[in-house]
């Protein structure tokens, strides 16, 4: 009785307010009512031309009936109608806030009406009513620029979170997102970054987002795309009309069913309760995640009784009345400020959600599971008991999700991704250039195809890091037509020697280059320095001659020096001097004059220097020898420059973009380029003259100097061009795994060893033997032994100064200074070198005339 008295009550309130309903929406209070203190106003601010703006109209007006009737208080509701538009939701904003003085406002259930609302609340120049978002997609900034905003409804992270979690348990990898660029849809900034989030921490890549104009129902065209792009697993983000819309223009095109994916977000399974069973089937085969709420507990299937007949008489033309999760999250708005005064919200945070329920349609509804956070799938919730049993796999949950049509009984037989029943087809060059890249072998006895190389043995080994199974197709045609063959889906990639160049990228997409890049020039090599007038000074460099040359004077200088007084040999005029100072130094270099030197510091020095000498003119002669009998190698050309100007005619890989190369940037004449199909042509070309040189890429120049590395050389510079890629068709769904394979090859030492397999087994020493400066001798090889002749000899000399002055000092007992016996000492070794020189000179003119006049006695005796 007690509670058919509250109904009663209830319904003659609800009655009252009615009777105060204007037509834009607000309630109308008496002006008595509104300025009567301790007067609760409440704005709301709703689509009510859209399902959730009607549901949460209608719960937000039964929860402030339950709230004056628990409170005994008089809250007064103004509803104000944003027809789904942003504009309109801050005109309604503002009327809210200058005409009625609300104290809270209540709606936007997308973040631009949610965002318009706010940015109208900051402009107030009164009292600023706290503001109770329904929008599931704010932005983390929103708090801090307004902080008057509260979110009242869990944000779609944990949304996300669930579809990673579906997607990581069925072990697919490749995601592509459509979403809906409208206000109508949540932001799509937001949900891109919530879902890029949830697979950082799964492994799953967003591999394609694909945006979707609102009101748009003619996306064949971007179907079509998708479809020979060989995407398959979809994560749709949009309206409910056009999503429905979207998934039956994909059943026409036959990508729904087996091998295909489509997984709803909130925005389209929650409305679900709110089509019709015929609706409904028409998504049979797609599979959403859905906000959860508990259903089965008595509070909910009160306010579910209630909500139903306000439903009905407030929105008859509604064919479903069911209250879904927008009708829960307006209720609980209220109840949010039945706990605590809106002066104190802003320091509530949302509690976030942690259950999401997993749904399959199937016939006219859908079953469903849930998934919770940290915990797993679960074929229940036990919201009472928490008796609740959970699974990190889907599978053990699968029967519950698909009753009916086991859909995934065999799912580790199909691969959504990329389907095991279809390996890729890979196209590889028929006629390489280099067997030791791609090498194709037709045996037709046995009606066999090997193939085989360093191209084909990277990309096995970047395919086995993808788990990827594939075919190869040899194709009989240029390397252009062979990437073209993605573009018209003959292949689904290429392997083979093929160039990453920029104009290939309009057909294909390709991995980072596996090999060096690069374009080199070869030419024949010629003989170098046997032929040339001044190879005897080859051995030594310049440095080495002139400090040679100056020990050598050196030393010989100290040992006349010392020598002089105990041989008339050594003296003379200065002339003569100079001439036996030369003369003793160079003959030294060849003998020892042991029996006429006198003193031993002379002796000492002569020993060492011919020690050096010794070794210094055996190294020459050994360096010699080896330039006349070593084979010296140079290019014949070493620059583009003359190959141009000397009108040569110049060689290239057949069917390669070299060609293009040589005319377009390095400008060659047409009938000056020509193209070989072998190695050997190339060869026979270059020796007889045919062609002055080829240009080959760096990979191809290795192998083919491996071959001939006695007759032809690398030279000039190296032209910058992209190395060998494997190709993939345009925006390639999988790229970037590619390209973290191969880089796994390459980091695992795998690729330098299939490198030194196939491509420098026969690895030439002697290809860059050209002389340079480093085989001459230099100074570094003989500084030790300079500076033990050098110092020996200044030793020498130090000594025989030593002892002369002190000689001279007994002899000269009046100079007490050691600066005037040293003056003295100089004056009187001059004075002695004069002397010497010309007692010479007098005996030399005496002896002369002596030698004369005997000759004249002997013919006078004889006549």
């Amino acid at each position: 009785m007690h509670s058919f008295k509250s109904y009663l009550i209830l319904s003659l309130f609800a009655f009252l307010l009615s009777c105060f309903l204007q037509t834009n929406g607000s309630f109308v209070v008496p002006q008595e009512v509104e300025n009567e203190k301790g007067i609760a106003r409440i704005g709301v601010v709703l689509g009510q031309t859209s399902r959730p703006g009607k549901e949460a109209k209608v719960s937000i007006e039964i929860a402030i009936q339950d709230f004056n009737i628990k409170n005994n208080r008089s809250s007064v509701l103004y509803l104000q109608n944003s027809l789904n538009k942003p504009s309109r939701a801050a005109i309604a904003a503002k009327e809210l806030i200058d005409e009625h003085d609300v104290k809270a406002i209540l709606g936007g259930h997308t973040w631009e009406e949610a965002s318009a609302i706010a940015e109208v609340i900051s402009e107030a120049d009164h009292d600023i009513p706290v503001f109770l978002s329904l929008a599931d997609t704010t932005p983390l900034h929103a708090t801090d620029q307004w902080p008057f905003l509260v979110q009242a409804v869990p944000s779609q992270s944990t949304q996300m979170n669930a579809v990673a979690a579906v997607l990581q348990s069925w072990g697919i990898q490749q995601v592509t997102l459509v979403y809906e660029t409208s206000h109508l849809a949540s932001s799509s900034a937001s949900i891109i970054s919530h879902l890029s989030q949830a697979f950082r921490q799964t492994g799953c890549e967003l591999a394609q987002i694909l945006p979707l104009a609102s009101g748009s129902c003619f996306v064949n065209k971007e179907l079509e795309l998708l479809k020979r792009r060989k995407r398959q697993v979809f994560v749709i983000h949009t309206s409910l009309e056009l999503g429905i819309c979207l998934f039956l223009t994909a059943k026409k095109m036959n990508m729904t069913g087996d091998g295909y994916l489509w997984i709803a977000t909130n925005e389209i399974t929650d409305l679900l309760h709110s089509i019709n069973s015929t609706m409904i089937s028409s998504l049979k085969g797609m599979v959403g995640v859905k906000s959860y709420f508990p259903e089965n507990t008595p509070d909910f299937q009160d306010f579910r009784k209630r909500f139903r007949q306000k439903f009905r008489s407030d929105y008859p033309e509604e064919d479903r009345d069911e209250p879904g999760i927008f009708a829960v999250q307006g209720y609980n708005a209220v109840k949010l400020l039945e706990k605590d005064s809106p002066e104190n919200l802003h320091h509530w945070r949302p509690i976030p959600a942690t259950i999401v329920e997993i749904v399959s349609v199937i016939g006219k509804g859908y079953h469903s599971v849930y998934w919770t956070e940290g915990l797993g799938f679960s074929e229940i919730v036990d919201d009472i008991n928490g008796a609740t049993t959970y699974t990190h796999s889907i599978d053990n949950v699968g029967q519950a999700l698909w009753p009916v049509q086991p859909w995934y009984a065999h799912r580790r037989h199909r691969n959504l991704a990329e389907s095991s029943k279809n390996p890729m087809r890979v196209g590889v060059p028929g006629q390489s250039l280099f067997n030791q890249f791609v090498k194709v072998a037709v045996d037709s006895e046995r009606n066999r195809t090997s193939i085989s190389g360093f191209v084909v043995a990277v990309f096995d080994e970047m395919m086995k890091n993808m788990s990827q199974s594939y075919v190869f197709e040899p194709f009989f045609g240029s390397y252009d037509e062979l990437i073209e063959g993605l573009h018209s889906e003959k292949f689904d990639a290429v392997a083979g020697d093929v160039t990453i160049v920029s104009r290939r990228h309009k057909y294909a997409d390709f991995t980072q280059p596996y090999t060096e890049s690069g374009l080199e020039m070869i030419v024949p090599v010629r003989s170098r320095i046997s032929n040339q007038a001044w190879l005897f000074l080859k051995p030594f460099t310049p440095e080495m001659w002139w400090l040679i040359a100056a020990i050598t004077i050196y030393n010989g200088f100290i040992i006349w020096l010392i020598e002089r007084k105990h041989s008339d040999n050594l003296r003379g005029s200065v002339t003569t001097q100079i001439g036996i100072v030369f003369s003793l130094a160079f003959t030294t270099l060849f003998t020892l004059p042991g029996e006429r030197l006198h003193s031993n510091l002379s002796r000492i020095a002569m020993v060492v220097w011919l020690f050096v000498a010794l070794i210094i003119t055996q190294s020459y002669t050994a360096s010699l020898a080896s330039m006349l009998t070593a084979q010296r190698l140079e290019p014949v050309i070493t620059n583009v420059e003359t190959l141009r100007n000397m009108n040569a005619t110049v060689g290239y890989c057949n069917g390669s973009f070299i060609n293009y190369y040589l005319k377009e940037v390095l400008h060659f004449e047409d009938v000056k380029v020509k193209s070989y199909n072998s190695t050997h042509r190339y060869a026979e070309a270059l020796n007889s003259g045919e062609i002055t040189a080829i240009f080959l890429e760096v990979p191809a120049a290795k192998v083919f100097l491996a071959q001939y590395c006695k007759s032809f050389i690398r030279t000039g510079e190296t032209f910058k061009v992209g190395g060998f890629g494997f190709a993939f068709p345009r925006e390639f769904p999988r790229l970037s795994e590619a390209n973290r394979a191969l880089m796994h090859v390459a980091e695992s030492g795998k690729l330098k060893d299939l490198e030194d397999t196939h491509l420098i087994s026969e690895k030439c020493l002697d290809e860059e033997s050209s002389p340079d400066e480093e085989s001459r001798l230099s100074l570094r090889s003989f500084s030790v032994l300079f500076e033990i002749t050098g110092g020996t000899s200044t030793i020498a000399l130090a000594i025989y100064i030593v002892i002369s002055i002190r000689e001279f000092k007994k002899s000269t007992q009046g100079h007490t200074s050691f600066i005037k016996l040293i003056s003295a000492f100089i004056k009187d070794w001059q004075h002695h070198m004069r002397r010497s020189s010309s007692i010479v000179v007098n005996v030399e003119s005496g002896r002369h005339m002596r030698n004369a006049d005997q000759v004249t006695q002997d013919d006078t005796d004889g006549l």
